[in-house]
C-alpha cells in the first residue's frame, strides 16, 4: 500500500519561507511532489506534520493553505485507491503522473479547487464549505479522475445524479449539489474556458418541500424547568436552545459571533452572517442569566461557543453546533418530547408562539430578520400541518 507524507522544507536564507511538498513511499521508491505551498518555519508544527495556524494577520492565508493541503491528500487517496483496485501493479511514479497528469485543456476538479480557495481568501467560508461538499462527492463518483470542462456534458451529469440516488442521497442533497457544480461550470463559461454545452439540463436542480416541525410553547416551558444541575454539558446545551429562543430565534451560528461590544445601553446588536441584515434585540433578564451562567472568559465573544483564541473560530464553532445539537436529542427524551429537538427548532419554535398568540405578521417577519412578509407567510405555511392533519382525520374518521 501507498504511502503519502506531506513534509516541510525550510529555506536556507534566514527570514524566508520555506516549500511544503508530498512524500510518495510505495515498495520502499520513495518520490517527491513540490507544491506551490510556502509558509514560514513557526507555521509548520514538526510534530503533526501539519500548518499551524499563527496570530499576525496571515490566519486566513494559512487556512487556505491548510485546506489546499487536505484537498491534494484526499485526492491522492482516492487516485491511490483507484491504482490499488485496478490490481495494484503501480510504483510510485504512476502515483505522481496521475496526480500531475497535464492536461489538454481546463479540467473541472482543479478549475473547482481555484474557485474554494479564491471563496476562501474573500473571507467566504461558508460558500467554499458547500462549494468543498459538492466537489467531493463529485470526486468520489469520478473516483479520483479529473473531467476537462470540455468533457463535461449531460450524458456525465446524469450519470453522477443516478450514482447520488443510488447511494441513497436525498433529492434535495441531490439538487445542492447539482447547483453549485452548475454555479462553478458557468463560471468556468464566463471566463471562456469552455464552451456553453447545458450539462444540467436533464437533472434535479429544484427544492423539495419539507416540513418544518415546530413545539409548542409548553414544550419550552418543559425544557426550561428541567433540573440539569448536575448533568453540565446537557445544561449548557438547553442553555443555547432556550437563548435561541429568547432572542427571536437567532441561529447558532449568529449567536457563537456574537461579540461583548455587541451588547450596548439593554440593547443587543448583530448582523445576520445568512442575509448580513442588521437586527436589535432587547436585552431581557433571562438572557442576562444564561450569560451569567455561563460566562466567555477567554475570547471578545459573548457565549462561550468561540473559546481558543488561538483555534480555528468556524471549527470550534462547528463542534459547539455538534455537540449541542446531539445533547439537545437527550434534553428532547428528558423532557418527555417526540420531536428531534436541533438548535434550529427554536427559531420555529418562536414563529410558531408567535403566530398563536397572534402577532401581527409584520412584526414577526421584522423580528425574525426576514426580507419580505412573503418569506415569513412561506415560513409559517412550512411550520405545522396540525391543522390540516386534523381536518383530515375528520373526514376519514366517518369512512
Amino acid at each position: 500500500m501507498a504511502t503519502v507524507k506531506v513534509k516541510y522544507r525550510p529555506s536556507v536564507q534566514e527570514g524566508k519561507e520555506g516549500a511544503i511538498y508530498y512524500q510518495i513511499i510505495h515498495k520502499r521508491v520513495i518520490r517527491q511532489i513540490r507544491t506551490d505551498y510556502r509558509i514560514f518555519r513557526e507555521e509548520w508544527d514538526n510534530d503533526k506534520y501539519a500548518v499551524t495556524i499563527t496570530t499576525g494577520g496571515r490566519e486566513a492565508f494559512l487556512r487556505t493553505v491548510r485546506e489546499g493541503v487536505t484537498r491534494d491528500l484526499r485526492r491522492l487517496d482516492i487516485l491511490i485507491g483507484r491504482l490499488e483496485s485496478d490490481g495494484g501493479n503501480f510504483t510510485a511514479d504512476d502515483v505522481v503522473k496521475k496526480f500531475q497528469e497535464p492536461a489538454d485543456g481546463q479540467r473541472f476538479f482543479r478549475f473547482m479547487e481555484d474557485v474554494i480557495a479564491r471563496l476562501e481568501r474573500l473571507g467566504k467560508t461558508r460558500t467554499s464549505e458547500t462549494y468543498t461538499a459538492a466537489l467531493n462527492s463529485f470526486m468520489r463518483f469520478r473516483e479520483g479522475r479529473d473531467v476537462l470542462l470540455d468533457e463535461m456534458n449531460s450524458d456525465l451529469m446524469e450519470e453522477y445524479e443516478a450514482y447520488l440516488k443510488g447511494h441513497g442521497v436525498s433529492l434535495n442533497t441531490v439538487s445542492f449539489y447539482n447547483r453549485i457544480l452548475r454555479a462553478a461550470y458557468n463560471r468556468a463559461v464566463e471566463k471562456g474556458l469552455t464552451p456553453q454545452r447545458h450539462p444540467f439540463r436533464n437533472v434535479y436542480t429544484g427544492m423539495e418541500k419539507t416540513v418544518k416541525r415546530a413545539i409548542p410553547f409548553e414544550a419550552v416551558r418543559k425544557i426550561k424547568e428541567l433540573d440539569l444541575s448536575l448533568k453540565p454539558a446537557l445544561d449548557f446545551a438547553r442553555d443555547m436552545f432556550l437563548f435561541s429562543f429568547y432572542t427571536r430565534g437567532m441561529s447558532f451560528v449568529d449567536m457563537a459571533y456574537l461579540k461583548k461590544s455587541d451588547l450596548k445601553n439593554g440593547m443587543l446588536s448583530y448582523r445576520r452572517k445568512k442575509t448580513g441584515q442588521q437586527l436589535h434585540i432587547r436585552w431581557e433578564r433571562c438572557m442576562q442569566e444564561i450569560v451569567e451562567k455561563h460566562p466567555n472568559t477567554t475570547t471578545e465573544y459573548l457565549l462561550p461557543v468561540i473559546t481558543d483564541p488561538a483555534g480555528s473560530d468556524r471549527k470550534q464553532y462547528e463542534n459547539a453546533l455538534h455537540l449541542v445539537n446531539r445533547k439537545l436529542k437527550k434534553v428532547a427524551e428528558m423532557a418527555g418530547l417526540s420531536v428531534t429537538l436541533t438548535m434550529y427548532v427554536a427559531r420555529h419554535a418562536w414563529a410558531s408562539t408567535a403566530k398563536c398568540k397572534n402577532i401581527p405578521l409584520s412584526v414577526i417577519s421584522e423580528g425574525m430578520g426576514h426580507d419580505s412578509e412573503t418569506t415569513t407567510q412561506i415560513y409559517l405555511a412550512s411550520l405545522d400541518t396540525s391543522v390540516i392533519d386534523e381536518a383530515n382525520k375528520l373526514i376519514l374518521k366517518d369512512l
